[in-house]
């Protein structure tokens, strides 16, 4: 065979990607910004923080002095655990809150999704069966699917989830892990009482169940008295992974969060995030550190839950005009997210294109179920807005789902 014979084959094939990355979706919330990211829709779609509430200032100088005394070490490889400064902060953050807490408990994760995949790396086995909330943050379901995991939703109502069908699903199913939001869940805004944590902690104990308790959330409370994590009850101190954030109250562009897990369990998340990025960023690390040294962070979260109380009293002064007659939807005491439920025979995806021409957009409740989608669900994040944009974006949606109406 000639030169030019070789040449002019053609090219074979190329071996397929992995079965998981055609079975696992994009993430919904994701594409519909792509979609609405014009600057004249109002978009009660993303989870996305009041930029105009960062401490912007506050965060510039932190770094500024980090790279004025120690550039060195700023711009250098850290550990992977983390820088000790900033272990020894959030611990001592932890510890103020209820759980007794050392540096050593803690690794620090480039953003709390990264220690969501983490723990699927070290915990999950194909076929593994993982329990959820019903419905449940829609990027928790992407890293479970993605681990191979069979997901399945555990019920509950306007509380949150029900012990008694959780532990009749322990019993039947054999999960390997729990993954709840309990404070201000993302997508519902729910809390679960301090009855029900008493319970999934003593059924965990009972039945030998990891938790994973993730509160980005936890600190936005605008009204009613802070329920304690999960991770502080008895029978769950052991067997309790709680996940934290500054997303959502210092700025997400940091990219930093972090995992206080069993000594075991920490050690084989501290393997896998080697092998993803080696470690979080020190610069931002030191950074964060810096600022929690010289700057009042609970009076910033103070000031920001305030103002988001503010805007989800707009939302929630809306959404009778806005939404049809015999929808529900909740009230949330903090966070960011409302959750609403039109009568039966709406469908939400199939109104969102509708309701986008009218220059508003949410987000539909059917990607956020494990199991059975209720297609009658939309999810509103009522924080990136001021309360005169909230209410003009909620006239909008009204006449999107009026017109809507009228087509079919």
């Amino acid at each position: 065979m000639t030169v030019t014979e070789n040449a002019t084959a053609p090219a074979a094939p190329l071996p397929p990607l992995a079965a998981r990355t055609r079975s696992i979706g994009g993430s919904p919330v994701r594409d519909i910004l792509a979609v609405t990211a014009r600057p004249e829709v109002i978009n009660f779609a993303g989870g996305l923080p009041a930029p105009v509430l960062f401490d912007a200032e506050g965060i510039a100088a932190a770094y500024r002095a980090v790279l004025t005394e120690e550039p060195a070490r700023a711009l250098q490889y850290s550990t992977t655990e983390g820088e000790p400064a900033l272990r020894a902060a959030l611990a001592a953050r932890t510890t103020a809150r209820g759980l007794d807490t050392d540096p050593d408990d803690l690794l620090v994760t480039t953003g709390s999704q990264q220690a969501l995949s983490l723990l699927a790396t070290a915990l999950i086995e194909p076929g593994d069966t993982v329990l959820v909330e019903d419905p449940c943050y829609l990027a928790a379901l992407q890293v479970f699917g993605f681990a191979g995991a069979r997901v399945v939703a555990v019920p509950g109502d306007e509380h949150g989830i029900d012990p008694v069908a959780l532990e009749e699903l322990v019993v039947r199913e054999r999960p390997k892990l729990l993954y709840t939001v309990p404070t201000f869940s993302n997508p519902t805004g729910r809390t679960l009482p301090a009855d029900r944590r008493t319970a999934v902690a003593e059924i965990a104990g009972r039945r030998g169940v990891w938790i994973v308790e993730d509160d980005p959330y936890g600190e936005l409370r605008f009204e009613g008295e802070r329920v304690p994590w999960i991770a502080s009850y008895d029978g769950a101190r052991d067997r309790t992974v709680l996940l934290g954030s500054f997303s959502k109250v210092m700025a997400p562009g940091l990219r930093l969060g972090w995992l206080r897990a069993p000594a075991e369990l920490r050690r084989a998340c501290a393997v896998a995030k080697q092998a993803a990025d080696l470690h979080t960023p020190t610069v931002n690390q030191l950074a964060a550190a810096r600022y929690l040294a010289d700057r009042d962070l609970d009076a910033h979260v103070t000031r920001v839950a305030a103002a988001y109380g503010a805007r989800r009293d707009a939302m929630l002064a809306g959404l009778a005009d806005a939404l049809p007659a015999g929808s529900a939807w909740t009230r949330p005491e903090g966070g960011m997210f409302v959750w609403a439920r039109l009568p039966e025979g709406y469908d939400t995806t199939a109104l969102l294109p509708e309701v986008v021409r009218h220059r508003v957009a949410y987000v539909p409740g059917a990607p956020f179920h494990a199991g059975e989608p209720d297609r009658a669900t939309l999810r509103l994040c009522f924080v990136t807005q001021t309360p005169d944009e909230i209410a003009e974006g909620l006239r909008r949606l009204g006449e999107g789902l009026r017109a809507a109406s009228d087509r079919s």
